[in-house]
């Protein structure tokens, strides 16, 4: 979370935001009138291609564009003119494919490693004169100068997805890729770390929780592609560095009227629709999306009966983007999403009549501007500003404890960035500028003493509010020496919350690419200062506190310092096949972690005074041969906390054992070991797909102070018999996935597909978390089936 020399335009907006009295339509007119202010850009190029004739003329002409390594396959027409804009482009080297009739068909590389866009020019020729120049596939499964360790997802797999529950369809997508793991709610943890994830939506940052049972979902029907980083992060990126999630929304344009609609539907009650449409008119795009979505299973239950698990969702947005100017280019979007849900109950509680529910939304407007100075500078700003809120209610029958909670943030982000080309070098430099205006309004009330230490007191009231300021200043240089590609950067951060801290992080990537063998070889370091998660600190960290235990320990949460390092190598294989193998081991002082207050569900931040956590992934990719294309990866992660605690909250016995506690070390609560996951998809016919997979988890470890009577009685004998009270860990997870697919009806113009999906086949009962969040337990789903229909137009 950063901070720079505060100019007067950010600072004025960040005061009117921390003083409430702003509304975000109002600030969002503010972005529009000053977008020539400021700049910035995201790790996305673009291509300009122009088609003649012999003669010069510009040709009306369908152009393919393809990219194996970034799961890219777009279809474009181009203009009177013979022109077309193939936009948010990943780096990477993509196919252009032409077949036009009388013409030569072309086939050509092309290689997208610059903000900058790139104009390309084709000159057909006619047949009678020369025969075609291919260029052969596997040429675009890797990138020679991907210096770090990305992966890709693309609309294709998007689109034929297993179908998620609602609220976690971005979750489970992500989680496809090694590294990666689930807790319970759909937390993802990035190489085992506790919510240090950060999501860039349409080149802007979000840092705060983005599970189900704490901010809204955008769904993967609305998600044109994903980028995941967990190593070699770009200067630009800090603040939460477990990993990055870079997603694009915005649609590629096509001139005229586009829509799409799905609807689902299957086990425990899901329900769900989704549209988005687009218009292209001259220079002018305009889009709109929607969805609503119900169902039974919203959180992971804490018991196999599933109570208390009905959850909505809905929202829309909308976008605009116009070429002002062949050097100028305007966008703006506006998002709206909320989402009501029931905590799950445990026996006890649902016995009791027990009612929880929760609640989020968030309203988010997004302003981009471009300039392109020459053909060898370009400059754009993005900013952003968002009301987000979550809430908790229990009715009077709750048990052991009545909550409430009712939190919220207001935030304007600012980011400028400029990139210059010049030689064999690729200069990217930046600043942000982020405002979070936090309030925390939490109360509780004792319904049984007997699950409290003596002395608790029966009720409790806080109410808090507080700014976040953060700024940064980012340099980085791709340079390219013949097979060598070299990333080096620089970051500063300041973060200001309950601490001041500045800090310098260097990055440092390289890649060596040997076209003969196919094979990239890579290497990455990363120096990161990730801050706290400001999900209730306010209250975690307050004097108020101190009222709640006779033994009370408060400490400050830090920022956490530390250094990545990762070897890697990308091969291609029998020119279909493409492998990935990476071995990583991270070094970090005040480790982050959370807790929770009491028996309240409400989470905090604490932090370890340092974790080792060291592990190496490998992943199997065939994008498509003869029909059949599938995944095979598996991961091997270990992670550990050395005490004592550092930073956090800590009541009654934890206290003591905070303090007496100062030496040794633990498992790291997201410490899964073993993850085993499998894909694979086989086109029988041209209307007709198969595909099954399977994932394994070796289970995480847990902590239950009680006896294994004690939780036959809370949780029930399915429940136990999946947990190793000797090892300490949850015993195995496995499950097994079958879909089918087929396209109803298919033309020029529409297109109908219908997708039936089979979950956990095995029908295992598969415990996710053991005594974890939200009443203790997380157990994924049973046996369930879904439908889907897409229809295109």
């Amino acid at each position: 979370m950063a901070s720079c020399a505060r100019g007067t335009t950010s600072l004025s907006l960040g005061e009117w935001i921390r003083s409430g009295r702003v509304s975000v339509r109002r600030v969002l007119v503010c972005f529009l009138l000053g977008a020539s202010a400021l700049c910035a850009q995201s790790n996305e190029g673009e291509l300009r291609l122009k088609v003649t004739d012999p003669s010069g003329l510009g040709v009306q002409t369908t152009v393919e564009i393809t990219s194996k390594a970034n799961e890219y396959h777009r279809t474009f027409a181009t203009d009177a003119e013979g022109k077309v804009d193939a936009k948010r482009l990943a780096f990477g080297i993509y196919r252009i494919e032409i077949r036009q009739p009388g013409f030569v068909a072309v086939s050509e590389n092309v290689e997208i490693q610059s903000a900058l866009p790139l104009d390309h020019a084709i000159q057909l020729k006619l047949s009678a004169v020369s025969s075609s120049v291919t260029v052969t596939e596997e040429n675009t499964l890797i990138d020679p100068d991907q210096a770090g360790n990305i992966n890709r997802i693309g609309s294709e797999q998007i689109q034929t997805r297993l179908t998620s529950l609602p609220g976690r369809s971005l979750q489970d997508l992500v989680n496809t890729q090694p590294g990666w793991s689930f807790e319970g709610n759909a937390v993802l943890h990035p190489r085992e770390s506790e919510y240090q994830t950060q999501l860039v939506i349409d080149g802007i940052p979000l840092t705060d929780n983005r599970s189900p049972s704490f901010a809204p979902e955008i769904g993967a029907d609305d998600i044109q592609s994903i980028g995941i980083y967990t190593a070699g992060f770009p200067a630009e990126y800090g603040r939460k560095m477990g990993g990055v999630i870079e997603i694009n929304t915005l649609e590629d344009s096509h001139p005229g009227f586009h829509a799409q609609t799905v609807l689902t539907g299957g086990s425990y009650d899901s329900a769900g629709i989704s549209t988005r449409t687009q218009y292209v008119e001259g220079r002018n795009t305009f889009g709109a999306s929607a969805s609503g979505a119900m169902t039974s299973h919203y959180l992971n239950p804490v018991v196999p009966e599933n109570y208390t698990n009905n959850g909505t969702a809905s929202g829309f947005a909308g976008s605009y983007e116009r070429d002002v100017t062949t050097h100028d280019r305007i966008g703006l979007i506006v998002r709206h999403e909320f989402s009501r849900f029931n905590i799950p109950n445990e026996y006890v509680q649902q016995t009791a009549g027990q009612r929880q529910d929760g609640n989020n939304a968030e309203t988010m407007g997004i302003v981009s501007y471009q300039h392109i100075f020459s053909a060898d500078a370009v400059a754009d700003l993005r900013g952003m500003v968002r009301d987000t809120s979550n809430g908790l209610t229990s009715n009077a029958e709750s048990t052991p404890v009545i909550a409430f909670l009712a939190n919220s943030l207001r935030e304007g982000y600012f980011k400028g960035s400029i990139a210059v080309h010049h030689g064999i070098q690729e200069w990217k430099v930046g600043v942000e500028s982020d405002s979070i205006f936090l309030h925390e309004n939490f109360n509780y009330m004792i319904t049984n003493a007997s699950q409290f230490p003596a002395g608790t007191p029966a009720a409790f009231r806080f109410l808090g509010a507080r700014p976040d300021l953060e700024q940064s200043a980012f340099a980085q240089d791709m340079i390219r020496l013949g097979s060598w590609t070299v990333s080096a950067g620089l970051r500063w951060d300041h973060y200001q919350l309950l601490v001041n801290q500045n800090a310098v992080s260097p990055r440092l990537a390289a890649a060596y690419f040997n076209h003969t063998a196919n094979l990239v070889l890579h290497v990455s370091y990363d120096r990161i200062f990730q801050t706290p998660s400001f999900e209730n600190i306010l209250l975690s960290s307050s004097p108020e506190v101190v009222s709640l235990s006779p033994n009370v320990l408060r400490l400050p949460v830090e920022p956490s310092h530390g250094n990545y390092f990762e070897v890697g190598a990308t091969k291609v294989v029998h020119r279909k096949l493409k492998m990935d193998t990476n071995y990583f081991r991270r070094y970090v002082n005040d480790f982050a972690d959370d807790d929770q207050l009491l028996n309240t569900g409400v989470s905090f931040p604490i932090a370890f005074r340092k974790a080792l956590i060291y592990g190496m992934e490998e992943k199997i990719s065939l994008p498509e041969w003869r029909g059949l294309s599938g995944l095979l990866s598996y991961s091997y992660m270990v992670g550990n906390d050395w005490l004592p605690v550092t930073g956090g909250l800590f009541l009654g016995d934890e206290a003591t054992a905070a303090l007496t506690q100062v030496s040794g070390h633990l498992p790291i609560s997201q410490d899964q070991r073993n993850t085993v996951r499998f894909q694979a998809r086989y086109q029988i016919i041209s209307r007709l797909w198969i595909s099954g997979g399977a994932e394994y988890d070796s289970g995480l470890p847990f902590e239950y102070e009680g006896t294994e009577a004690e939780a036959l009685a809370d949780y029930g004998p399915a429940v136990v018999s999946r947990i190793d009270f000797t090892r300490g860990r949850i015993r195995p997870a496995l499950s097994i996935d079958l879909s089918m697919g087929v396209d109803i009806y298919k033309s020029d113009r529409w297109k109908m597909r219908l997708q039936a999906d089979g979950e956990n086949l095995n029908d295992r009962l598969n415990i996710i978390d053991f005594n974890g969040l939200f009443s203790g337990n997380a157990i994924g789903p049973a046996r369930s089936f879904a439908l889907r229909l897409a229809t295109d137009f």
